[in-house]
């Protein structure tokens, strides 16, 4: 008895440690491949990355400020296919789409006024595995130049 109770404890442990390894896997990600990208932005900082299965949507809301230069970079495993991410203001006016940039990683803007953006990031099911959709990690930068 005491055995199984051990036994279920470390299971237990185990299962709820799995998706905090995960996304530190996903954050390992982010540095050391999607960071790079930024340049000549300076990384503000955060990462914002998590493991998503095609199909999956995303969404996060950041505030920019006005007279300030923005790289927004999104980035994917290499077993996803090309990530389409969309920066829609807070009138549901799409400004960016990289879907009709032919699924560019990165867009460089600047705002005329401050306002908060949702970033909407959609992984695209491949027919290939439309049965067994892949999963990776997805990661979100923000880079910035203050003027």
């Amino acid at each position: 008895m005491m055995r199984k109770g051990i036994l279920l404890i470390f299971l237990v442990a185990f299962i709820t440690g799995i998706p905090t390894s995960v996304n530190a896997q996903c954050k390992q990600f982010a540095k050391k491949t999607c960071k790079v990208g930024l340049n000549p932005y300076q990384h503000d900082g955060n990462y914002h990355a998590a493991l998503l299965i095609e199909g999956e949507e995303a969404e996060l809301y950041k505030t920019f400020y006005s007279d300030t230069e923005y790289r927004i970079g999104v980035c994917g495993a290499g077993n996803l296919n090309a990530i389409e991410f969309k920066i829609v203001d807070s009138n549901g006016k799409v400004l960016y789409n990289n879907k009709y940039q032919d699924y560019d990683w990165k867009w460089d803007f600047r705002l005329e006024s401050s306002q908060q953006l949702k970033i909407v990031i959609k992984v695209p099911v491949s027919e290939d595995t439309m049965e067994n959709p892949e999963e990776g990690c997805v990661a979100i930068m923000f880079g910035f130049q203050d003027e």
